[in-house]
């Protein structure tokens, strides 16, 4: 959980935080949530509390006067790794709160069109226009070159536990 918060959010510190608030509020929750569907449920609330944070925070940003962004700066990297998974994170801050979350839940999390579409409340066509197009611009982003694949296949398909959806 705090995995995805990471990608999610681009921060560990944001992720602990995320992953502690989305627990509070499941804990709230927990004798509505039907057991054969917690981990759907979690997940879910997840993405809506990062991307409820995302809105608050960037209509704080739009009224506020335009403050100098943060210095970021690339520590070298002898093997590469650490260049390149720092080169993915600021590209994957790139790109807008819905399709990131929608990037990270297929390539690192491993869900279909389906079970995406149901998490964020769209529809699955929805879904594989914010992945096309967080991919495309992925592939597009300067500081991660030519190509970028997903380091981690999708699972094979599954049902989900409620829906029965194929994913």
């Amino acid at each position: 959980m705090v995995r995805t918060a990471h990608l999610l959010t681009g921060d560990l510190h944001q992720a602990e935080d995320l992953a502690r608030t989305t627990l509070a509020r499941v804990r709230a929750r927990w004798r509505r949530i039907p057991r054969n569907d917690v981990d759907f449920y979690v997940r879910r609330s997840l993405v809506r509390t990062h991307l409820g944070r995302t809105r608050r925070r960037r209509a704080a940003r739009l009224l506020t006067p335009l403050l100098p962004e943060r210095a970021r700066r690339a520590l070298p990297d002898p093997a590469g790794a650490v260049g390149r998974r720092d080169a993915l994170g600021r590209a994957l801050a790139a790109l807008p709160a819905r399709r990131r979350a929608v990037v990270v839940l297929r390539h690192w999390e491993g869900l279909g069109e389906a079970e995406i579409a149901q998490l964020l409340g769209c529809s699955a066509g929805t879904v594989r226009a914010h992945a096309r197009r967080g991919l495309a611009a992925l592939r597009a982003h300067p500081s991660l070159g030519p190509v970028v694949t997903p380091s981690v296949a999708p699972s094979p398909a599954r049902r989900h536990p409620v829906s029965g959806a194929r994913s």
